[in-house]
């Protein structure tokens, strides 16, 4: 990050710690539907389009290092094969037969010199061609050519593996767009999977993501925990392309600690700079990815679906090589027995939430500034999903336009025109 966005970000956090009202222009957001978290509706049409359309992460090159790994990723709903190949590509291909559709693999990893359908024996290359049958003589006129494993699209963002099942999607990178650049000072393709732990939730998969995409429930949810070593007041919210966010927010003054998820210790990633060292910087990534990057780990969160009132929560983190040390685990206690605190402090809540918002008495969301990135995420949701799909009263007014989407924000404007940036800090003080 260079110094002048450092410095912006720094008069941000001093101008949203001032400010008495939302931002000049900025929209009031109209409550989101209750039915986006119950209907089966809507549940559906995220299936269809979100879950189809978007770019999600299955695995790290760790969990297939050398030509011939595989492994067996159905977080989606998909059934999905990742094998390293002998060429060193890393391919996804549905893991269905071409023959009589039965499984590829039914073990979650191995390694293989090559594909074999357990049923009947046909063969495939670890780029998917199909290379031998059984009793070849028994079929008339079988074009090899056109019998491969059916290939997902999969690309990488350094040693991070993606999918995406539609074959019209923009590439990674360009989903990611400006993301993409500010992530290259944690050197994701450096960085070693250390820990991966899977969760099972009582509720819907949107309301334990969004509890991780504001700070508006720091205080009450997390008041020993959190909100000690968080000022969120001087949290500073930044909506990009895709529906993706970040969050920026200091510690409070006077407090050593400067994130407020603590680090382990260990190695770090030299190139992070100042603001991935002295705050909580956190990003969503569309759909389902949230996490807070720093020197010592980058540790996602993956939210996924596992039917309209129930999802997964995976705990990743990974970080430089830890040497003879202990893997670093920001996430879990004892290598995966449970969540630390923190985590269980959003989620043993999230199942309370999910009753009451299968109450009657539950008709909608009104969401204050402080929780915009989850209308600008419920926004892109339906954009994505075609708008005219969705039934009238369950759909999203598109009020937040691109004035406010980076690299736009009329914050800036408002500072020049009504503070400098000394002015601002004593302010505040």
């Amino acid at each position: 990050m260079e110094q002048h966005e450092i410095d912006t970000l720094r008069n941000l956090m001093e101008y949203e710690a001032a400010r008495s009202a939302p931002p000049e222009g900025f929209p009031a957001l109209p409550d989101l539907p209750g039915g986006r978290y119950t209907d089966p509706r809507f549940f559906e049409l995220e299936k269809q389009h979100i879950w189809r359309k978007s770019w999600l992460l299955a695995s790290h090159i760790d969990e297939v290092p050398e030509p011939g790994c595989f492994r067996l990723w159905e977080n989606a709903g998909q059934p999905v094969l990742i094998v390293h190949a002998d060429s060193g590509a890393i391919n996804a291909f549905y893991n269905t037969c071409s023959h009589r559709g039965a499984p590829i693999v039914t073990q979650e990893f191995g390694q293989r010199p090559r594909l074999v359908c357990k049923y009947h024996g046909w063969t495939y290359s670890h780029d998917g061609e199909l290379l031998a049958i059984r009793d070849p003589e028994d079929f008339r006129g079988l074009d090899f050519s056109c019998r491969g494993l059916k290939p997902i699209r999969c690309e990488r963002f350094g040693n991070l593996i993606f999918v995406n099942f539609d074959d019209g999607a923009p590439t990674l990178l360009d989903w990611l767009g400006p993301v993409a650049d500010e992530w290259e000072e944690f050197q994701f393709d450096k960085c070693r999977l250390a820990a991966r732990h899977s969760f099972d939730l009582d509720c819907n998969w949107k309301i334990a993501m969004e509890a991780n995409t504001e700070v508006y429930h720091v205080r009450s949810i997390h008041p020993k925990t959190v909100y000690p070593i968080l000022d969120d007041r001087r949290n500073v919210n930044t909506l990009y392309p895709n529906g993706h966010g970040r969050m920026v927010a200091p510690a409070p003054k006077g407090i050593n600690d400067p994130r407020a998820i603590r680090m382990p210790e260990g190695a770090e990633i030299e190139t992070v700079g100042e603001i991935g060292r002295t705050c909580t910087q956190s990003y969503g990534v569309f759909p389902n990815w949230v996490s807070p990057l720093s020197q010592r780990a980058l540790p996602p969160l993956l939210f996924w679906p596992n039917g309209i009132d129930k999802c997964r929560l995976e705990t990743w983190t990974m970080a430089p090589d830890w040497g003879n040390d202990p893997k670093p685990d920001m996430w879990t206690v004892n290598d995966g027995e449970c969540l630390t605190q923190v985590l269980l402090e959003d989620t043993e809540f999230g199942v309370w939430i999910q009753k009451s918002v299968e109450s009657y008495g539950f008709k909608g969301v009104p969401l204050s500034y402080q929780e915009a990135r989850i209308y600008h995420w419920n926004q892109h949701a339906d954009r994505m999903i075609g708008i005219d799909n969705i039934p009238l009263e369950l759909r999203v007014e598109q009020v937040i336009g691109d004035e406010w989407m980076y690299p736009n924000d009329p914050r800036l404007d408002q500072m020049a025109e009504t503070w400098s940036a000394q002015d601002l800090r004593a302010a505040v003080k």
